[in-house]
């Protein structure tokens, strides 16, 4: 029988014993499936572009409310499956959702008109949760004092899905532009079978916690913000950095064709590019920041360069002082690790999902609302008759938001407000 384990303290969380396979399985978790949305994400906007007769602006509206309801998906599902996961284990979820999202980009592959692609992309933002639920599983299996350097482990398995999947994706898209959707399935579906052979059960059946409807509906998820309040302004934090974030896969593939004249083939070496610094920078810059510089000062660096790296996107007037840009952005990933880091140390074992939920709620909110902003301030800029042309306006935006989440992350994070903080 689950339960509660209410009396143990952040302190004295118990882990499960580390095993090679099954880190290896979440590593590989999250390489396939940012591999998978890397390979879309240089097709899918020209897909769009395709049932709208070219029509750049009008794709943007479009493109936009296809994320925006992706994040709405994930932002009603994320909590329920993080708060499943704490009830019956990350094992059973983490697979389903790789199922699912293979079979989703197979109809998205098949889909003969916009409504059948967006059919896909909702069963896409419902089954996508599987980076929550193995962030959960990295908290289950790894010390506290050792999280940041795992969870900078999965940034470099997210960067290194972005070095690959794009490349690949706008390689295959040049020949058909449906074929990366195709090969993405096959990615998420061998996933899950190898899952099937390699991957444990990391959250031992004592530590378990009852079902809650409370708690896995997004606004119940995010109660666990507000009892404990020295998360609030982590999240808080966390989430204007996600809402910049969303500048760039909801605009830069519209942008850069817009603006450079970009074909498939150039935006997959450039994504190519971005997944190679991030890898780079969360494989040697992120662990000697945080190490050097402690997780308080770690969290607000990276929003700075983040903050800079988005100016120099938004104002470049050509794409090689773009890509000067890239190095840039990926250092912004220092505050990825540290804030995770610091979070999941103020919860209890028997929380980590909820936790991975609440954030996730708040990651699907801002993605929610950043696909209703940036490509309408994209669309609005470029559309026939405007007076002032500023395509990269969501950049500047982009950027504006990060120096605000810097200024707040050094007010919720002094000593006197997260006593962890001090230990920085």
């Amino acid at each position: 029988m689950a339960q509660t384990s209410s009396s143990e303290t952040p302190e004295t969380t118990p882990t499960v014993p580390h095993r090679r396979g099954a880190v290896l399985f979440v590593f590989v978790t999250v390489l396939l499936d940012i591999m998978a949305l890397g390979m879309v994400a240089p097709i899918l906007p020209a897909l769009v572009r395709q049932f709208v007769s070219g029509n750049t602006s009008e794709a943007a509206v479009i493109y936009g409310v296809f994320n925006a309801i992706f994040a709405l998906m994930q932002f009603f599902c994320s909590p329920l499956v993080g708060s499943l996961s704490d009830r019956f284990g990350r094992r059973p979820l983490i697979l389903a959702s790789n199922v699912g999202l293979g079979l989703s980009y197979a109809a998205m592959a098949w889909a003969p008109s916009l409504i059948f692609l967006f059919i896909g992309r909702v069963v896409s933002g419902v089954t996508g949760a599987s980076f929550a639920i193995a962030s959960a599983y990295v908290a289950d299996t790894t010390p506290q004092e050792k999280r940041a350097t795992a969870y900078g482990l999965l940034g470099a398995a997210f960067g290194l899905g972005l070095v690959l999947g794009p490349g690949i994706g706008g390689m295959l898209g040049s020949y058909d532009i449906r074929l990366p959707l195709y090969v993405a399935a096959g990615f998420s579906l061998a996933n899950a079978g190898y899952g099937l052979l390699v991957l444990p059960e990391s959250l031992p059946r004592d530590l378990r916690v009852d079902f809650s409807w409370r708690r896995a509906n997004p606004i119940g998820a995010l109660v666990l913000l507000r009892r404990h309040p020295e998360l609030s302004g982590l999240a808080g934090v966390s989430f204007i950095s996600t809402l910049a974030q969303v500048s760039l896969p909801s605009t830069i593939v519209l942008y850069a064709t817009y603006r450079y004249g970009w074909t498939l083939r150039t935006l997959g070496v450039t994504l190519t590019l971005v997944g190679v610094a991030l890898v780079l920078a969360q494989v040697f810059a992120v662990p000697r920041a945080i190490k050097w510089l402690g997780n308080r000062k770690s969290i607000i660096a990276g929003l700075l360069f983040g903050a800079l790296g988005m100016i120099v996107a938004g104002l470049a007037p050509t794409g090689d002082i773009l890509w000067l840009g890239i190095p840039i952005l990926a250092l912004w990933g220092i505050f990825g690790a540290a804030a995770a880091s610091l979070m999941t140390r103020h919860v209890s074992a028997a929380e980590q999902g909820q936790l991975q939920g609440a954030t996730s709620s708040l990651t699907g909110i801002s993605e929610l609302v950043g696909p209703l902003i940036f490509p309408f301030v994209f669309a609005w800029f470029v559309r026939p008759g405007q007076p002032v042309a500023l395509s990269g306006a969501p950049f500047l935006l982009a950027s504006a938001l990060l120096v605000l989440g810097a200024v707040w992350a050094w007010w919720a994070t002094r000593p006197e407000a997260d006593p962890l903080a001090a230990d920085d």
